[in-house]
């Protein structure tokens, strides 16, 4: 009887045993749980984690209207940078910011949708006559220049400076040819069709003395390893500005400035220069548009009047 008392002690001895082993055990895998769950940077890890997830499902960027179909070239497809006002900088005693270019937009279509009067592929006859180009300077305001193959577009077709700057191929009636830019405007009575040659471009179709000769013409975009430049005007400033592109390869239709309430397209003058009479932009970036419709958009122009600010620019070859 006392052996059967004692086995029962020893069998509730074990139960109790293993009930508080069991008991310590699930408090032991309670705390370890709360330790990982209020363990520092936790949920911190957790958000990195859910923002790299929307960082992956971005969209790619949608490339600017007129981009080239299928092209795979970065600067077709990046849209515009923002960047500080240049004029801004130079208030606060820093260098200037150099001339950055920040978009590229190619068009698909080969056809001049912003051409004037003078269009591409098509041939105008008129005829030639010749003066003395001085300095090579003229009504489109480029200033002097060692260029020397140059002409002056009859009122006409100069069409408020839309010409300036513009490749043309004149041809003789016996074939002789010569390539001139466009750097001055041939004042009424020049009649349309009619070009003004430099003595030097004239002297590559006929005899000086010949004085004024039958031609066709037409609009070229040549080769060039030159970039575009800008040129704000004398006497501009963050309140009026006037700003002028030099050195492009096919003819300017459009410049227009970055403001706050978005991109503003500039009046054209006869005397070349995109003018904003109340400087809204001046200062900023600016876009740039050519008769094909090729946009160039370049950051980092400062007002620094009379000053060639080079870009790293070119419209491309039609």
């Amino acid at each position: 009887m006392k052996e059967t008392r004692q086995a029962a002690r020893r069998r509730r001895h074990r139960l109790r045993l293993l009930i508080g082993t069991a008991v310590a055990l699930i408090t032991a895998v309670a705390l370890v749980c709360l330790v990982v769950a209020f363990r520092p940077g936790h949920q911190a890890d957790a958000g990195h984690a859910a923002d790299a997830t929307a960082a992956g499902s971005t969209g790619t960027a949608t490339p600017e209207r007129g981009a080239r179909a299928g092209s795979a070239s970065p600067t077709a497809t990046r849209s515009p940078r923002t960047t500080a006002s240049p004029s801004a900088a130079a208030d606060a005693g820093t260098a200037p910011a150099r001339p950055s270019a920040s978009a590229t937009s190619r068009p698909a279509a080969t056809g001049a949708s912003l051409a004037g009067r003078i269009r591409p592929g098509v041939g105008y006859r008129g005829v030639a006559t010749t003066y003395d180009a001085g300095t090579g300077d003229g009504a489109c305001s480029f200033g002097p220049s060692d260029d020397v193959m140059t002409a002056a577009m009859n009122h006409t077709d100069y069409e408020t400076s839309k010409a300036c700057g513009a490749y043309v191929l004149v041809r003789a009636a016996d074939g002789a040819s010569v390539t001139v830019r466009i750097t001055n405007e041939c004042p009424l009575p020049c009649a349309p069709g009619q070009l003004d040659l430099s003595a030097q471009a004239f002297a590559e179709l006929a005899s000086p003395s010949a004085g004024r000769i039958p031609v066709t013409w037409k609009l070229l975009s040549p080769g060039a390893s030159d970039t575009i430049a800008v040129r704000y005007k004398t006497g501009s400033s963050r309140w009026w500005c006037a700003i002028q592109v030099i050195g492009h390869r096919n003819p300017v239709a459009r410049l227009e400035l970055r403001t706050a309430g978005g991109w503003r397209r500039l009046p054209r003058t006869d005397y070349n220069y995109f003018l904003a009479e109340d400087g809204a932009g001046c200062g900023g970036t600016v876009r740039i548009t050519d008769i094909y419709g090729e946009r160039l958009t370049v950051g980092g122009i400062t007002v620094r009047p009379d000053t060639v600010q080079p870009t790293r620019l070119q419209f491309a070859r039609h």
